[in-house]
């Protein structure tokens, strides 16, 4: 069964065509919203929020475009508004009191390797204009045409708005990979092998 026969059996208030919408998309929205918040709880409580609004708004959607479209762009939309309420009331993280991006910093998943600690970081660091387009396109592996359908944007604005994005996460990651080869040096140079 397709997703618009699914949604329109939503409409009309069947719960187990939910329930397979919710199997279908819910890792893949869970994973998206961690990418774009950086933290897994957020992640989960606002994929919840989701599914929550695709289920109550089913009504409002209109088959003119991919359901994916539409539950990513509702996704977008409470991720950019809860990083506003987050920004709103700052906070200090015990990891930014330290260099976080030496290869000793604490790191949530222990097996996680230094180079994607710092593309989470870079990430998280990115502006939302910049970072939701390019999870969407370099992780959720969306077209330009998808992405601006989600974003509401023209495709010449989202294909900037990635290429911005990537830039900067060029930069940091350089960034990143001189602040640990001083800090290997340093090590080297405390243990008498340079």
């Amino acid at each position: 069964m397709d997703e618009q026969e699914l949604v329109r059996q939503i409409q009309d208030g069947d719960e187990m065509a939910f329930a397979k919408i919710v199997n279908i998309y819910k890792d893949k929205i869970v994973n998206y919203l961690y990418q774009f918040t950086g933290d897994y709880q957020r992640a989960v409580d606002l994929s919840q929020e989701t599914f929550m609004r695709v289920f109550f708004k089913a009504n409002k959607y209109k088959p003119i475009a991919p359901f994916s479209s539409w539950i990513y762009a509702i996704a977008s939309n409470l991720a950019k508004t809860e990083m506003k309420k987050v920004h709103r009331a700052p906070t200090v993280s015990l990891d930014d009191l330290h260099n976080s991006y030496s290869s000793g910093a604490f790191s949530e998943n222990p097996s996680e390797s230094g180079l994607t600690r710092n593309i989470r970081q870079s990430l998280k660091a990115l502006h939302p204009r910049y970072r939701i387009p390019v999870i969407l396109k370099d992780m959720e592996g969306f077209s330009l045409e998808e992405i601006a359908q989600i974003l509401k944007r023209p495709v010449g604005t989202i294909k900037a708005r990635i290429s911005r994005g990537r830039n900067y996460l060029r930069r940091e990651l350089e960034v990143g990979l001189k602040e640990e080869d001083k800090d290997l040096e340093k090590k080297e140079k405390s243990y008498g092998r340079a």
